[in-house]
């Protein structure tokens, strides 16, 4: 396969994406909305172009960082989109926690025209992009998934092949409704400690070798304690995960009352102006409603 991999959305994963590629040798020709993101692009090595689909004209493989299935959408099918290239690539990978039936809509429109779409959304934060510690969950066809595991293993810890198109990405919101429940769990618990006296540090190392660990603490513990909220992972994308996630279960008949908790807990926390923030900060609200 070419080196050359093409690289659609510069944000914060999208950016620590590039970042790894460009390590390991590989040519990255990328786009993104924000200009300052593609001179970004350009400062590290890779080549910035002016569209999705000039992205697409350079390269046999795709990947996508984006937001939301909506966007998704637009980038593929929209204006100056991918389909809109002159060749089209063999290729697109999607990293995007997105709607799964959507997800698989997609991919089977795009196998029409000889596209191989994988949905290979990831549990970790950007940082854990550049760490190479994220987990790939990859949904689609087997082969074209053996195709792309070069990019898989430069990018990845691990790599779990789940079968038809549509399952990673159903897998992303299952492994996400827990991540996120033991990090509000997390935030929660520490404050509850604090308000108990107890010294929230000493404490958080306690928890670290008990049964109560979660990868959580490792991620996010110090950075509640520390009030570091550098975004990693915006706190506005988990409730948008989130939402999805109560979209399913109310499809599939399942309750998940924990969720719905935690849905309004991120609510509130955007009401109050921390979207934008890294979702460790999901302890702030925990301290409003506690009047701290």
């Amino acid at each position: 396969m070419t080196s050359k991999i093409g690289l659609v959305g510069l944000g914060l994963v999208g950016t620590a994406m590039a970042e790894r590629l460009l390590a390991e040798q590989f040519n990255v020709i990328g786009f993104d909305i924000k200009p300052a993101k593609c001179e970004h692009l350009e400062q590290l090595g890779g080549k910035a172009v002016d569209n999705p689909a000039q992205v697409a004209e350079q390269t046999d493989r795709v990947i996508l960082s984006l937001p939301n299935t909506e966007v998704v959408l637009k980038v593929v099918e929209g204006p100056e989109g991918i389909l809109e290239a002159k060749t089209l690539p063999r290729y697109i990978i999607d990293t995007t926690t997105g709607d799964p039936e959507e997800t698989a809509a997609l991919a089977q429109r795009l196998a029409k025209k000889d596209i191989y779409f994988l949905d290979a959304p990831f549990s970790g934060s950007s940082q854990q992009v550049r760490d190479k510690e994220i987990t790939f969950m990859v949904g689609g066809d087997k082969i074209a998934y053996e195709k792309c595991t070069d990019i898989f293993q430069t990018l990845g810890a691990d790599v779990f092949y789940l079968g038809d198109s549509g399952n990673g990405s159903r897998a992303k919101l299952a492994s996400n409704l827990i991540l996120g429940l033991n990090r509000l769990a997390l935030a929660e618990g520490l404050v509850f400690a604090g308000k108990l006296g107890l010294d929230p540090k000493a404490f958080l190392e306690l928890l670290k070798v008990t049964p109560a660990y979660s990868a959580a603490m490792d991620v996010k513990g110090k950075k509640m304690l520390d009030g570091d909220f550098t975004t990693q992972a915006r706190l506005r994308q988990h409730h948008k995960d989130v939402s999805i996630i109560l979209k399913y279960s109310e499809k599939l008949g399942q309750e998940l009352p924990l969720s719905r908790v935690h849905f309004d807990v991120l609510k509130k926390a955007i009401e109050a102006g921390d979207g934008d923030l890294d979702n460790s900060a999901v302890i702030r609200e925990i301290e409003r409603r506690n009047k701290l």
